[in-house]
């Protein structure tokens, strides 16, 4: 039997996507209370019926866990999860390890040390590749300022701390690497980092001459933006939403301000629309202090195109910096479309506020990475390793 447990569970995507390939998920583990609310009212989405929830991860011993998964250790195939990741984001102020959200990753390898599955799974940001142990304000780097500590240099979380956790100190084989969940069939372009365990070295990646090779030649995409080797376009947002009718969405209304402005932007457009048909004193007085900020500012005023996937879904569809503005009418996505940007079942309920729905649902795994995450693991099971010669020259072009 293939049977997993999941750590910082959250919604469950990753943990719908596992079942789908065959896995029994065997426990949860999670602290937020509306989506803990959230896991135990959708049970029958799950094979074994019934399926506990536990709480704090840093209050739980392995060996409770375990007992409540009705596993022994060494028998689980793969325990599963992402600690919350806005310790390791790109986006505000990171605090990395020294952050009490990043120190979860300590409590994560805790429980693999225990329960030795077969294989880990654990999913985060693309910021975990770049994250120092120590955090210093860009302000403070530069030529005037003193040199970096070894501490406090980008990617040293992952190198000193994270690795050798996951390797040395667990003594799992270890693959990781960042894809893009829209190269495997979900309709959003969402770019998140995977790392694979394997406790017995299934994955053979000592015969690999470079490593950050590994994970595309383990689990090679299923899709491509333009139909590249032969694989299927990529999936959009008009896939996604396709057939849904609403006749009262749920959603957080824009204020009269914010809808005065969305309602000047086309679909698949932008801040830039309002600049270059409004002029830039219109830009400025609405951008305010984001008018000089650095960086793209894609998500400023944007409303989404229903023939592109959409954008990474985050935890409020509101944000200035983040908006997802319907292509047609002038609200953002519905609780339900965002859960079908993320691949939910129309039947799956989520608990608690508006605000928390969007939040459970933003801060989960597509469903359809989740199947492709599990569909790997089954091919190693099975023998069958997605890394066939036929697909090293593919893998190598995509650096």
């Amino acid at each position: 039997m293939l049977t997993s447990i999941s750590l910082f569970s959250g919604a469950g995507g990753l943990d719908l996507g596992l079942e789908n390939e065959g896995f029994e998920t065997r426990a949860f583990v999670e602290i937020d209370r509306y989506t803990a609310s959230t896991l135990q009212e959708n049970q029958r989405f799950w094979r074994r019926g019934h399926v506990p929830v536990l709480g704090d991860i840093t209050e739980l011993s392995p060996f409770a866990v375990m007992d409540a998964a009705g596993m022994t250790p060494g028998k689980t195939t793969v325990v599963a999860g992402g600690p919350p990741c806005q310790s390791f984001s790109t986006a505000g102020r990171r605090g990395a390890i020294s952050d009490p959200r990043g120190s979860l990753v300590i409590h994560f390898a805790r429980m693999v040390h225990s329960i030795q599955p077969r294989f880990f799974v654990f999913e985060n940001v693309r910021g975990i590749l770049s994250a120092a142990i120590k955090h210093r304000p860009l302000r403070l780097r530069g030529k005037a300022t003193p040199p970096l500590t070894q501490e406090e240099e980008l990617g040293s979380a992952l190198r000193r701390i994270v690795l050798p956790l996951l390797r040395e100190q667990l003594g799992y084989e270890v693959v990781y690497g960042l894809i893009n969940a829209a190269d495997y069939g979900v309709p959003q372009t969402r770019q998140r980092v995977i790392f694979f365990g394997s406790r017995d070295r299934e994955f053979n990646s000592d015969r690999w001459p470079f490593l950050e090779m590994a994970l595309p030649r383990l689990m090679p995409p299923t899709h491509s933006r333009h139909g590249e080797e032969g694989l299927p376009t990529w999936r959009t947002l008009r896939d996604a939403v396709s057939g849904l009718v609403e006749r009262e969405p749920e959603y957080l209304p824009y204020s009269q301000a914010r809808k005065e402005v969305l309602d000047l932007v086309p679909s698949g457009r932008n801040w830039r629309y309002i600049r270059d048909n409004h002029g830039d004193a219109t830009l400025r007085k609405i951008m305010g202090g984001a008018y000089a900020a650095d960086g793209g500012k894609v998500g400023f005023w944007r409303r989404l195109d229903y023939d592109k996937p959409c954008p990474t879904v985050p935890t409020s569809p509101i944000q200035k910096g983040t908006s997802l503005c319907h292509p047609e009418v002038t609200r953002p996505l519905s609780v339900r479309e965002y859960s079908r940007v993320q691949q939910f079942p129309d039947e799956y309920q989520f608990f608690g506020s508006t605000a928390s729905k969007y939040k459970q649902i933003g801060n989960a795994v597509p469903v359809g990475l989740g199947s492709a995450i599990g569909g790997t693991i089954l091919g190693v099971l099975r023998g069958h390793r997605r890394v066939a010669e036929e697909r090293v020259a593919y893998s190598a072009t995509r650096g």
